[in-house]
């Protein structure tokens, strides 16, 4: 199979490297980095079109208004754009997505969050924080699942991003235990993965 490409548009150095290093450990991705719009531009000339570009809000070349996703969109043959930043606001993120971004991820999550954030919109989906979706009035996931109150809060960690050994000492469980209810949850959510319960979970839970 091969590697996932990601470039990752960032105007901080640090931040650009650490999740490179993490993408590239937890992921076996290629990861490749720009530090600008136009460098990010010249990448993707160079080197692209990558799988996924996860983009700044607020970097060099992005202001004014959101252009840069447009251009970056038909020059990377319209893969999926994932934003970053600190501080967008709802209003913003959502004429992202408007304009083909697929998602959005504050830097105050986890770096697991990140590696689940991807695989959503790489499979498709649109991936924001829970603060950033628009439709606050949600069914009960258990109302046609049929999941248990012990299968609810593993799907929580899960869309949390926690593996089955970090779930089973939060709950104080067994990794055996964890592997069952994974197993449990999957049928019952009809998907093949726990990225995908993950997934479901995202638009259900307040996480």
């Amino acid at each position: 199979m091969p590697k996932k490409t990601i470039a990752i548009a960032d105007g901080h150095c640090l931040v650009r490297e650490v999740m490179a290093n993490y993408l590239t450990a937890e992921m076996g991705a290629e990861v490749r980095q720009a530090s600008s719009v136009q460098e990010l531009e010249a990448l993707i000339e160079a080197k692209g079109p990558f799988d996924i570009v996860l983009l700044d809000l607020i970097m060099p070349g992005m202001a004014p208004g959101l252009d840069a996703i447009t251009r970056i969109l038909e020059l990377n043959q319209h893969n999926p754009i994932l934003l970053l930043s600190g501080s967008a606001s709802p209003g913003v993120v959502h004429e992202a997505l408007d304009i083909g971004a697929s998602g959005y991820i504050d830097k105050s999550q986890s770096a697991r969050s990140l590696v689940n954030a991807i695989n959503f919109v790489l499979a498709g989906e649109i991936y924001l924080p829970m603060s950033f979706r628009l439709n606050t009035a949600r069914p009960s996931i258990t109302d046609e699942t049929g999941l248990t109150p012990k299968e609810i809060e593993v799907l929580r960690c899960l869309t949390n991003g926690m593996m089955n050994k970090e779930i089973a000492q939060s709950l104080g469980v067994s990794e055996v235990t964890i592997k069952m209810h994974v197993r449990s949850i999957c049928a019952k959510l009809n998907v093949k993965n726990r990225t995908q319960a993950a997934m479901i979970g995202s638009q259900f839970l307040l996480v």
